[in-house]
């Protein structure tokens, strides 16, 4: 009933309402965080933009398609979390907030990323996952400090090769998207430690084995026939994974190994800044 009532007061534009979506929230709380996920919202509470010192803003799984140009004054914010939402375009003030370390933008409706991100250039982690995207937004490739970036689940075919920029980029989150060949970019990516292409389409796998930060490749899910080539001590999920790097053959024909137990992928969890 609580779920059903909130649905319906969205609706309707009065302070009152407001209030009671979000539970009489009118001082900014000590440990400087606000978390209004989950209140059916379809704007943000105005008064919101006043916590000036504001650090944490969690404004996930409502039903915002824009936000208000105020938000530009919580200049001392460092975490955003926009996912599940309605957002075809990201709002340009979230591009003011250069304090941003952590991003979350996955599960709404997305197909490109403005520019102007790339003024986000304290930015260390970001989700797109869940998207509409068809390609990885070039913008992306000028975010200088991004250790983690999030991309699964959407219709990229192709990375773009100035990737390679980020040198920062320790793990890439690929699965669910629609990569027919391994992306040759990440080749040329040897601080990586984690890649993750699960769910994709790609037949064949090139050696991984000289990328000396790497710990672990997940590769399940795609139609290959051989498991990349890694150095010792790098974990693989995928077929094949745990016996030799290439499928057993017999008279030319394969036979595939199947594993009773495959090591599951890392759940992702989010983060905090460090």
């Amino acid at each position: 009933m609580g779920n059903s009532l909130k649905a319906i007061v969205a609706f309707v534009p009065s302070d009152e309402c407001q209030k009671y979506l979000v539970e009489d929230l009118e001082e900014m709380p000590v440990d400087k965080t606000v978390d209004l996920s989950g209140r059916q919202l379809r704007w943000l509470p105005l008064h919101i933009c006043s916590f000036r010192e504001l650090v944490k803003l969690y404004l996930s799984d409502n039903n915002l398609n824009h936000l208000p140009p105020e938000l530009e004054q919580l200049q001392n914010l460092q975490i955003l979390a926009l996912d599940f939402n309605n957002f075809k375009a990201l709002p340009l003030v979230v591009c003011t907030l250069k304090q941003l370390c952590i991003l979350y933008l996955g599960n709404n409706k997305l197909c490109s990323l403005p520019v102007e991100l790339r003024l986000l250039q304290n930015l260390k982690t970001l989700w797109i996952e869940s998207n509409c995207l068809q390609s990885l937004p070039e913008v992306v490739c000028e975010l200088s400090l991004l250790k983690t970036l999030h991309a699964g689940s959407n219709a990229l075919r192709t990375l773009p090769a100035q990737l390679r920029r980020l040198r920062e980029l320790r793990t890439i989150w690929l699965s669910g998207n629609l990569l027919s060949e391994f992306p040759p970019v990440l080749l040329d990516m040897p601080f990586l430690e984690v890649i993750d292409v699960d769910r994709n389409s790609i037949r064949f796998f090139p050696s991984l084995a000289h990328l000396p930060g790497l710990k672990l490749v997940i590769y399940d899910h795609n139609p290959c026939r051989n498991a990349p080539k890694v150095a010792k001590g790098v974990r693989r999920v995928g077929r094949w994974s745990e016996e030799s790097p290439e499928p057993r053959k017999r008279s030319g024909a394969v036979i595939e190994i199947t594993l009773d137990e495959r090591p599951s992928a890392p759940a992702a969890a989010k983060p905090e800044p460090e």
